[in-house]
């Protein structure tokens, strides 16, 4: 496994503190007056870091007045020519780094730093890259990936490669057509040919699963028996059959390692043993185009035939004939007096009495005249509420972060009987004269309380209209919320009662 990371472990596990970096020459090393230094010349400190053991600071301090340039090969893939630098090892075992000293003469002199860790400390995977990839650390089982069969996520692909800037390559967007596909060597797109949704059915390259796991960077592929590739590349392989330019060969998939490299201009996947992302073009060193939680593009650069092959792969839960709609955060303010017959904000009730409905106002009083309220009954069931969902757009907390809302809390409601409630974990038992308002994602369906922010107000005043403001704009950062959920009385028991609101507001 420790090969795995000297190979092509992360560039940037070398997190590079620029810290009195000695002036750097070319790779000719003219660096004016000759000279040579000793072994015993060449100094170093090398300190564990606060953060986690496996983790080390190297700094270079050689003094000679002999002018020399010098470079760290940290053992882990990485190299630096920085003075100080930080180095990580997420596997236990024995590392040799090296600190070498170029002098002017054109001589090279190496020193050896052997590092022994104990244990492995993966959390320093802990980086989108890798989680990314792999779902991180809490995901036991991995993430699993298969080809985006109905091309749902081309244009997801598109237009991230549209806004690539140096040092990533230059890609013509348009030409990215398709799950698979092909065009000149280093294009990283399309030009020559895209597959369209689900034209490669013939083969059983869309039951491919490919499976990556965090812990001991595991990978997983699961075929139908198949692999599949270019003739020129792989004609020797089990059971090759040739299909014009194209192989069919025996493959049954296994458990492989892999290892990702972020030095490049564009971050790469390597595989090892015979794994194959599902077409073998004669390297199974990938660059990574795109990379998302949902959808993954990746580029083989087959010199042989001075071809690129791009493939976009998409989480295995979303490779679906009708793509899902896709929300990007918008600030779209939304008002609601009840005073028109038709609603401009779409409340739904769930569990919610049949007395729920547009009423007259129960105390037209100067803070809240209006003809219209909204009268909400909580039944007898244990989680009552309302909601709204948006239908193509996620809520842009930077700028509309604000709900506000009068409300009418009648004293008539019974709040000091215990009721039924849904489970030992509830520990109120009574209706509540208060309000919860929640932020949701509505695709995680029931789930969706596990990642919602809830702002409550308690105790509030009875028969009387309140103005409330809920303030979420601590949660500004968040961009995964379409859903906002209005709950009276609190939730898990199962008193019922009446409440009423009016005006509400979601902005600025």
């Amino acid at each position: 496994m420790k090969n795995i990371f000297k190979s092509s472990l992360l560039a940037m596990m070398a997190l590079v503190a620029m810290t009195a970096c000695e002036p750097q020459e070319s790779d000719d090393h003219l660096l004016g007056t000759s000279g040579t230094i000793s072994l015993e010349e060449i100094t170093y400190i090398a300190e564990r870091t606060e953060k986690s053991p496996n983790e080390i600071v190297f700094t270079n301090t050689t003094v000679t007045k002999v002018p020399y340039s010098f470079v760290w090969d940290l053992d882990n893939g990485a190299t630096s020519r920085s003075k100080a630098v930080t180095a990580q090892y997420p596997e236990k075992g024995a590392y040799s780094i090296t600190l070498t000293i170029y002098t002017a003469d054109g001589g090279a002199l190496s020193k050896v730093i052997p590092m022994q860790f104990e244990n492995d400390d993966f959390s320093l995977l802990d980086i989108p890259l890798y989680n990314n990839l792999t779902g991180g650390a809490s995901a036991t089982d991995g993430k699993t990936w298969v080809f985006d069969q109905y091309n749902n996520y081309t244009k997801v692909v598109s237009d991230a490669v549209a806004g690539f800037t140096a040092p990533k390559p230059a890609i013509n967007a348009g030409n990215i057509k398709g799950h698979t596909g092909l065009g000149p060597l280093n294009t990283y797109a399309q030009e020559w040919w895209g597959a369209g949704p689900n034209e490669k059915s013939a083969w059983d390259m869309y039951d491919m699963k490919f499976t990556f796991i965090q812990s001991g960077l595991q990978m997983k592929v699961e075929t139908a028996g198949k692999g599949y590739g270019r003739w020129a590349l792989a004609h020797s392989k089990p059971g090759a059959v040739q299909e014009g330019e194209d192989v069919v060969y025996n493959y049954a998939g296994g458990t492989y390692n892999f290892a990702l490299d972020d030095s490049g201009p564009l971050p790469q996947l390597t595989l090892t043993g015979d794994a194959t992302m599902g077409y073998y073009c004669g390297t199974q060193t990938y660059d990574i185009v795109y990379q998302s939680e949902e959808v993954m593009a990746l580029c083989v650069h087959n010199s042989v035939e001075s071809q690129d092959w791009l493939f976009i792969y998409c989480r295995e839960d979303l490779n679906v004939s009708t793509p899902p709609i896709v929300k990007t955060p918008k600030a779209v303010p939304l008002s609601e007096d009840f005073e028109d017959d038709e609603a401009a904000v779409n409340f739904v009730t769930q569990n919610m009495g049949d007395k729920s409905a547009v009423v007259d106002n129960p105390a037209p009083v100067p803070i809240n005249e209006s003809n219209k309220a909204y009268r909400y009954q909580k039944s007898t069931d244990f989680y009552s509420n309302l909601s709204f969902t948006t239908t193509d757009y996620m809520f842009d907390l930077t700028t509309q972060n604000k709900i506000r809302v009068k409300v009418y809390i009648p004293s008539y409601n019974d709040y000091t009987t215990e009721f039924a409630v849904a489970g030992d974990w509830i520990t109120n038992k009574k209706l509540l004269p208060q309000l919860a308002v929640k932020l949701q994602d509505s695709s995680k369906g029931d789930n969706a309380w596990e990642t919602q922010v809830e702002i409550v107000k308690a105790n509030l005043e009875l028969d009387k209209w309140l103005e409330l403001e809920f303030d979420f704009s601590s949660a500004a950062t968040r961009k995964d919320f379409d859903k906002i959920v209005i709950q009276f009385g609190a939730e898990g028991h199962a008193g019922p009662g009446f409440f009423y609101f009016d005006d509400f507001s979601f902005d600025e």
